[in-house]
């Protein structure tokens, strides 16, 4: 096939955003990451320089979580009640690019955990793994509001990624990240207009732009994917062509979403045709995160570890 001549298409590009500090940044990880930097549509590099490779940040949850299947249970069993231990075992076991520490259990309705109890866990998660942490709160405004500005006072110097701020509560903790020198998440429910208004809020406060990731509510296979994908297909062209307020680089959430889905979770008598749940699961996980990959995706969060070796795999080949 023909390659056609496009070097001309593309004016601008996605920003570049190195999560993590070692010690000679002040921090204690024992290597940073860097994301974005694509001057061209994903994996189509004959357009221009592909930037940096998509990573894969592995969940971890502050209390064990209730909803979620023996597939995906078992292969953290040993671990599942001690975060530090659980982000180790994902670092070192299954390849984890960045632990993703999902605050879960300072919800009011999933144990309303103090934020001394919070930033515990934010330091033995720091101690116990040397990749660059994603702190993810419990998306409950008050209680985000409460206690994240004290997590990101815990990891002051580490360059975390903290989230999610979206167009209805992005002020404190936009101001906290600006203070601690941390980069956030933008949030938006799948719309484009909404995703950009929010970018403008949170560099209207001086927070860089070169420090925004920006996070559509992500849909698994079957459940909203290709709107997603839409969507973050549409986001990358608006950042190739030069808007500033569009050139971040995205992260989704494939693990929670696809295991959200019945046909990751139903048990194999539900619908035997479906075939059995241990391989039916991280298949489901596989798809979404392949498929997203293709739209411009920087981040990936993800559960399962043979979902994550099978993407990583993916990512190894198309780059």
């Amino acid at each position: 096939m023909e390659i056609p001549n496009v070097a001309d298409k593309w004016t601008s590009g996605v920003n570049e955003i190195t999560i993590g500090a070692t010690k000679d940044k002040g921090g204690s990880r024992q290597k940073t990451i860097t994301v974005g930097g694509s001057k061209c549509i994903p994996f189509m590099d004959f357009e221009g320089n592909p930037g940096h490779k998509p990573v894969i940040a592995m969940d971890v949850y502050d209390t064990p979580p209730d909803d979620w299947t023996e597939t995906l249970t078992e292969p953290f069993a040993d671990v599942i009640n001690d975060p530090a231990q659980w982000a180790k075992k994902c670092v070192e076991q299954y390849g984890a690019d960045l632990i993703c520490l999902k605050l879960d259990g300072i919800h009011p309705d999933k144990g309303n955990k103090s934020a001394e109890d919070a930033v515990k866990t934010v330091k033995s998660i720091l101690a116990a793994v040397g990749v660059p942490l994603i702190i993810w709160g419990c998306e409950h405004d008050e209680k985000d509001n409460e206690v994240m500005p004290k997590v990101s006072q815990a990891a002051r110097g580490e360059n975390c990624l903290l989230g999610i701020v979206s167009q209805d509560n992005y002020k404190t903790l936009t101001a906290t990240c600006l203070a601690d020198g941390h980069s956030i998440i933008t949030m938006a429910p799948v719309d484009i207009n909404i995703g950009k208004q929010i970018n403008i809020l949170v560099s209207e406060m001086d927070f860089p732009l070169n420090r925004i990731v920006m996070f559509q509510s992500t849909g698994a296979l079957g459940y909203g994917l290709e709107y997603t994908y839409s969507i973050q297909e549409r986001e990358r062209l608006a950042a190739l062509t030069g808007d500033k307020m569009m050139s971040m680089p995205v992260i989704c959430d494939v693990g929670h979403e696809a295991w959200r889905s019945k046909e990751a979770k139903s048990n194999d008598n539900d619908v035997p045709q479906w075939g059995p749940r241990e391989e039916r699961g991280p298949m489901w996980e596989t798809i979404t995160a392949t498929s997203l990959l293709q739209s411009g995706v920087d981040i990936i969060r993800m559960n399962h570890p043979r979902a994550v070796a099978a993407v990583k795999k993916c990512i190894d080949r198309l780059y």
